[in-house]
């Protein structure tokens, strides 16, 4: 069981250039343990504008709950993409494109409020095509503009989540893997356990992020001028990766802290 754990932990930080080390916790494979599932994401991307090291400052940040603790914020004079919305303002860092066509960005999703984090993720949850209709297309001016550098490793358990969500099936007895699995078993598996962690870092060049996962189974019109507009992410926020082609959403979370790695 514990070569097994190490075999697929090793293919994990493989997979994701080191990034995560222990996909499977220990004790996670025992001798009932008949297939393994797993899934490695990785994603580097340096932005296309690149953020000036030399003027990024320490400020004050402020958590949902305690004290404010000081962090280093990238800031910028440069015109951003960011569009204001009633009680929240998105804001979208595009990344530099690669060989191929597909083009990717972060966005960062700060609510006015201070402790409005709650209410715009139950907003964004609640509606499939909320952060289609809220991006920015269009650079503005900027006034005050600071972002935290932030570095975030998570995992958990979660087939607990898959089951609140209604997903059962997998885990029961007519879970039926034959599709999945060339065995005369394959009738007789089902999951027991998904392991899931992420890790992601933001920083003056740009972002790099790995996803793992491992289930045990037992044209453009011309604008007004506005004026410029305050980014302060000096509060927790919501961030997203976004592959600007299809509109899929690779890596999702948020920052309640940006001193808290884990």
């Amino acid at each position: 069981a514990i070569e097994v754990e190490n075999e697929v932990n090793s293919w994990a930080e493989g997979q994701t250039n080191g990034l995560i080390k222990e996909l499977l916790p220990s004790g996670s494979v025992n001798n009932l343990t008949r297939l393994i599932l797993a899934n490695a994401l990785y994603f580097k991307g340096a932005w296309k504008d690149k953020f000036d090291a030399s003027v990024t400052k320490e400020g004050s940040f402020y958590p949902l709950s305690g004290e404010s603790v000081q962090v280093m914020f990238m800031t910028s004079s440069k015109k951003q993409f960011v569009a204001a919305f009633p009680g929240f303002k998105v804001l979208k860092l595009p990344y530099g494109q690669g060989e191929d066509k597909r083009l990717f960005s972060m966005y960062l999703f700060l609510p006015d409020e201070r402790n409005g984090l709650h209410n715009l993720v139950e907003k964004v949850g609640s509606d499939l095509d909320f952060i289609n209709r809220h991006l920015p297309s269009n650079k503005v001016s900027v006034g005050q503009f600071m972002i935290p550098k932030f570095k975030i490793s998570y995992g958990f358990e979660a087939s607990g989540v898959l089951k609140q969500m209604g997903l059962f099936l997998p885990f029961s007895g007519e879970a039926e893997l034959t599709e999945m699995v060339d065995s005369p078993l394959g009738n007789k598996l089902s999951v027991s356990s998904i392991f899931h962690k992420s890790f992601i870092e933001v920083n003056e060049e740009g972002t790099e992020a790995a996803s793992a996962t491992a289930a045990v189974v037992m044209l453009r019109s011309a604008m007004m001028p506005q004026p410029p507009i305050d980014f302060v992410a000096d509060h927790p926020f919501l961030f997203l990766i976004r592959e600007e082609l299809t509109g899929v959403l690779l890596f999702v979370g948020h920052v309640l802290n940006p001193l808290l790695a884990a």
